[in-house]
């Protein structure tokens, strides 16, 4: 095994197709082919399933290249103190739920150390997928949050997969709602108060139960007779605006990247939230990584 065959084989997990991988990584079709099958053979494992429509992933090929990606930024890192900054491509991947101080910390971490090339992805998706990403080492890191509700069925899993979560901040829960709804001149709102609006809500795919919700509180929680799911941010803030729509979360917001429209107001309840940052036990952070710890807390 060879560290030209773990990029080989991370070049094609992410391409999907042999042939767009073979044209990044700058050889011929069959010579990919035959790397990453040689690579399989000495392994014994299958790290892909290949098809007409392309090539997947298996299961066993999702945890072998979760180590390989890592041994490919240990190499980087290595590369970088020692030959200098070259053409060495550094990797960094987090995983969240959609919160804007997520965003403004990745933002710093490329402001740091952003370089000639650099790999970085940032994910904003389902609760159930943030803690897979991080299990597999697709993501370093991972933003979700805990409540009294869901911290039983949150903190299973993450003990089934070898996760530790650390609190960022514990915060009374909030409504995010337009400037000029008719809620915006209240001090705080209840729930009541809340009955004749759409509550937005972001959609969870086959994990669509309150355990994975994004939201603290969910429509069945206090009987609201309008819901809508959205699966995308921007999405969302454009329908707060355009249906006086609200949805439930820290209050936490950056004005920088979301514009005055989108206020935050205290929601009249007694329950809070906790938002923490997700890592696999026993592996070390990344300089990335550490970063952007750091930054989520100035953020927060």
């Amino acid at each position: 095994m060879t560290l030209q065959q773990l990029k080989y084989a991370v070049a094609v997990a992410k391409a999907q197709n042999i042939t767009q991988a073979a044209e990044k990584v700058f050889i011929s079709q069959p010579s990919l082919t035959a790397a990453i099958r040689e690579l399989e053979g000495e392994l014994g494992i299958t790290i892909f399933s290949r098809s007409n429509k392309g090539v997947t992933v298996t299961n066993e090929g999702d945890e072998f290249l979760s180590y390989a990606r890592q041994v490919l930024e240990q190499v980087a890192l290595l590369e970088e103190r020692y030959k200098g900054a070259g053409d060495v491509r550094p990797i960094f991947s987090v995983s969240c739920q959609h919160y804007s101080f997520a965003v403004n910390a990745f933002v710093d971490v490329i402001r740091e150390f952003g370089s000639v090339a650099y790999d970085f992805t940032l994910r904003e998706t389902q609760t159930h997928e943030i803690i897979e990403d991080v299990a597999h080492l697709k993501s370093e890191i991972g933003v979700l949050y805990t409540s009294q509700k869901n911290q039983e069925v949150i903190k299973k899993l993450l003990r089934k997969n070898s996760l530790h979560f650390e609190p960022l901040f514990t915060a009374p829960l909030h409504v995010f709602i337009s400037s000029s709804n008719p809620l915006a001149q209240k001090e705080a709102v209840s729930l009541e108060d809340l009955k004749p609006f759409p509550y937005l809500t972001y959609e969870q795919g086959d994990f669509n139960s309150f355990y994975f919700a994004e939201e603290p509180l969910t429509a069945i929680d206090f009987d609201c007779p309008k819901n809508i799911k959205v699966r995308d941010r921007a999405t969302l803030f454009n329908l707060l605006i355009g249906l006086d729509g609200y949805t439930i979360c820290s209050g936490v917001i950056s004005h920088e990247l979301n514009g005055e429209t989108i206020i935050a107001k205290p929601l009249s309840v007694a329950d809070s939230m906790t938002v923490g940052v997700l890592t696999r036990k026993g592996t070390v952070l990344s300089r990335y990584g550490k970063a952007y710890v750091a930054a989520l807390q100035r953020h927060c």
